[in-house]
């Protein structure tokens, strides 16, 4: 009888995070991306279904970043034999602003690792996410596949070579995210961004991303607060997200640490100090989008502190 298969859970991810462009990200618990692997006789790691993605993803492993990371953790160690079926089970919108390639790519070598009795350690399969990621995207970035790996608050130094620190945060801390049904593809959120910025908004940016360091190791929520601000990459995107500016206003004013956007967008994430801040919060985005006629989708979650895992 065929067996069901190994199914593992990797989770959405808030990257950027205000003044962390590219550098910033961590883990929420819903939604997310679900990969089911199996041993099979045949040779080789072959796609052999897909749900949720409306007929938009290949089944082809080399062009999949499910199947890429899988393929160069493979590759790594020397399994070329191996044979492996995979499934995957998109829960998680498009152009979301969430991480879903990196989701899936985090799903996809979780679960062939675990598949083959982990012959690697967690943190050593991110480079393969990552270059999932490169080959996805167009660059090489590990803002959403390291939380969506290891779980937490991740700060990442250096994408190439994974240099990345766990940041930590008071414990109760909630966010929350609305998704306009609208799909804002990275690839394109990225080509609207001018490639010089000038010297005093990169200088208040960098003094920005050292306070909030600091504020997560001081367990400083005001320093937090006033560090949650983005001089380079939100005054561009912010056009592409309906009522933006008056979410973001409403956030503040409702007392949240910080409002932006998540990731490319068109996705907002609102950091709160607790639950019923964030439900609070996410009654007014909620009734603002329900008023103007815009379907969206909410999700209210705590840090997700184990990041990818075992169903």
């Amino acid at each position: 009888m065929r067996s069901s298969g190994l199914k593992v859970f990797a989770p959405a991810t808030v990257s950027n995070v205000t003044c962390g462009f590219d550098s910033l990200g961590f883990a929420i618990h819903q939604p997310g991306d679900e990969v089911v692997v199996r041993k099979s006789a045949n040779r080789g790691l072959q796609i052999t279904k897909i749900t949720g993605d409306g007929g938009k993803l290949s089944s082809d492993p080399n062009l999949n970043t499910a199947g890429i990371s899988a393929l160069k953790m493979l590759s790594h160690i020397g399994e070329h034999d191996v044979g492996i079926e995979m499934e995957l089970h998109k829960r998680m919108p498009f152009g979301s602003g969430l991480g879903s390639s990196g989701a899936s790519a985090v799903a996809g070598v979780f679960a062939v690792n675990e598949l083959l009795g982990r012959p690697l350690e967690r943190r050593d399969l991110l480079p393969f996410a990552i270059e999932a990621e490169r080959i996805a995207c167009g660059s090489a970035h590990a803002d959403n596949v390291a939380p969506c790996l290891l779980g937490g608050f991740q700060l990442i130094r250096d994408h190439a070579t994974a240099d990345i620190t766990r940041l930590p945060l008071p414990s109760g801390l909630h966010v929350i995210v609305l998704h306009p049904n609208i799909e804002v593809l990275t690839s394109e959120s990225r080509a609207i961004l001018s490639t010089t910025v000038p010297l005093s908004d990169a200088s208040k940016q960098a003094a920005n991303l050292g306070a909030f360091v600091a504020a997560c190791f001081r367990s400083d929520l005001d320093l937090l607060h006033r560090s949650m601000v983005d001089y380079l990459i939100e005054p561009q995107r912010a056009h592409l997200i309906p009522h933006f500016r008056q979410l973001q206003q409403i956030a503040l004013e409702e007392g949240a640490i910080g409002c932006s956007i998540s990731g490319s967008g068109p996705s907002i994430f609102a950091l709160c100090h607790n639950s019923n801040e964030a439900e609070r919060i996410g009654e007014h985005f909620t009734r603002l989008y329900t008023d103007d006629g815009i379907e969206h989708t909410l999700y209210v979650s705590a840090i997700n502190q184990s990041g990818v895992t075992l169903y």
